[in-house]
């Protein structure tokens, strides 16, 4: 790899996201040392959070997010640049077209689906031409459904030489927070969709990241309640799955061995049996129906701002220390073969974990894969990464992989 001053460099340091990154890196005790810097609009607020971490020898880089001559000289700097500036429709695509053009690797949480589209459009052939490796949801979405995905996978080609042609997730338990920048991505999301029909039937298609796609299949959309044979429990949408459903199929779309083609993947929360589960089934469904209901309309947006967190303001550092998730993979080849799956965390997975797992991206970025062995390009974890970044996931954030049956 080609010399830089720094592996990483994260810009948006002093986000809340960002300052729970900078603590992660802080505490890196590889070998060789990582070189990191941070990196915002305000050196005020950059400096406070170099004191914090207690590091008078961390380097801080001036950028706006608008300013791409400003952040051209930031990249020009180092290898990855890691970056928590939200919500990335507004802020962002500087930042990707100065990577594209440079061939500077970059990883991101957005999970703005629409965005990223754009995106992939726009710099996709920048990106392949400079050898820039673009990552988009380098967090909670869309890692471990992403790489849950991909893991399934090489271990029904394991036990059984085939892929399976349908995997289908399901949130067991999960205990985690949302900060202010999460929500105010998602009331940009909802705004944008409510001002734009053509953005409304791109967001329902399940394939809009796999731009060129032709092998489609319908996929399967999760009710607002219902019974899953498959797990044996009632089970309610998943409010992440809108954008892991499509980072997954674009992972298929992108990996030279694709899962299937068709591949069918879906995911919804599991909230029991019985009587009891499909009550808290209809609960579930219907209060994210409403609060969806309530994003879609001007008025409602403005009331949610009253009530939600604040950009800046996020689970304490006790919710994030006390949060987990665990997630089953349930995998069918084309067979008839089955077998289940499982990821597990141990932090809030918003935050806690997803600090962590965007750190080892970038180490990962930085250190183990080499520009020979993955082609630039607007890609997804599990296109990009693959096992590298699960051994590392395991061995420094906290994350299990495993075969139940």
């Amino acid at each position: 790899m080609t010399q830089s001053k720094y592996d990483i460099v994260v810009f948006g340091a002093s986000s809340f996201v960002g300052e729970i990154l900078c603590q992660y890196l802080s505490k890196n005790r590889e070998e060789p040392a990582l070189r990191w810097a941070i990196a915002g609009r305000s050196s005020a607020k950059l400096e406070a959070v170099k004191a914090k971490l207690g590091n008078t020898n961390l380097d801080i880089i001036i950028a706006d997010a608008s300013n791409e001559e400003a952040l051209r000289a930031l990249c020009a700097q180092t290898r990855v640049v890691t970056t928590t500036v939200g919500p990335y429709a507004l802020y962002g695509e500087s930042l990707v077209k100065i990577c594209a053009e440079t061939g500077t690797d970059y990883c991101d949480l957005t999970g703005e689906v629409q965005w990223i589209r754009k995106m992939v459009a726009r710099y996709d052939g920048a990106a392949k031409a400079s050898g820039a490796r673009i990552v988009n949801c380098c967090g909670f979405d869309s890692i471990p459904s992403d790489l849950g995905v991909f893991y399934t996978q090489q271990q029904s080609k394991e036990l059984f030489g085939e892929h399976c042609n349908s995997v289908s997730m399901r949130v067991k338990a999960a205990k985690g927070g949302l900060s202010g920048g999460t929500f105010a991505s998602l009331m940009n999301v909802m705004k944008e969709a409510a001002n734009d029909p053509a953005l409304r039937k791109e967001m329902a298609d399940p394939y809009s990241l796999c731009l060129g796609e032709t092998s489609k299949a319908r996929q399967i959309n999760t009710g607002l309640a219902q019974f899953d044979k498959t797990s044996g429990s009632w089970t309610a949408p998943f409010i992440m799955a809108a954008i892991n459903t499509r980072i997954v199929q674009r992972s298929n779309s992108l990996l030279k061995e694709s899962y299937a083609k068709p591949f069918f993947y879906d995911e919804a929360m599991m909230v029991g049996k019985g009587f009891s589960g499909r009550l808290r089934a209809g609960a579930v469904g219907g209060g994210l129906a409403g609060f969806m209901l309530a994003a879609s309309i001007r008025p409602g947006r403005w009331l949610l701002s009253r009530v939600l967190p604040s950009p800046g303001e996020g689970p304490s550092p006790q919710d994030q220390e006390n949060g987990f998730y665990d997630l089953h993979f349930y995998g069918k080849t084309a067979s008839g073969k089955k077998l289940q799956c499982r990821v597990t965390g141990d932090r809030d997975p918003g935050y806690g974990s997803t600090a962590k797992m965007l750190g080892q991206a970038s180490i990962c970025l930085a250190r183990d894969i080499d520009k020979s062995q993955v082609a630039g390009g607007l890609l997804t974890p599990a296109s990009c990464f693959g096992n590298t970044l699960i051994e590392r996931l395991k061995a420094y954030s906290g994350l299990t992989f495993s075969v139940i049956k």
